[in-house]
């Protein structure tokens, strides 16, 4: 299932992750681990955010894939679900069935 992975950095503990070399470390673990096909940074909310969508083989990625931004950063982590184009037309072929 495609999903929206989003990331809101606590700034004092990305500040000290930045200090102590820490967060481009956990940031490409990620990447290598998730293998998104669309990444992108930026701030919201006066916070860091990570926006990655990708591929979820298994809901029970989900702790692997968190735990490392709860840990070090403090984050707020959520998942949304996504469909493209071909996905929702094949969900509304199938209204009214």
């Amino acid at each position: 299932m495609r999903v929206l992975l989003k990331v809101g950095m606590d700034t004092a503990k990305s500040n000290e992750a930045i200090r102590n070399g820490t967060l481009g470390k956990l940031v490409q673990v990620s990447m290598e681990q998730i293998k998104p096909e669309a990444a992108y940074f930026t701030a919201e909310d006066g916070q860091r955010t990570a926006y990655l969508i990708f591929d979820m083989e298994d809901v029970s990625l989900m702790p692997v894939i968190s735990e490392p931004f709860f840990l070090n950063l403090d984050a707020k982590v959520s998942y949304t679900p996504l469909m493209n184009f071909e996905d929702v037309q094949k969900g509304l072929s199938q209204l009214g069935r």
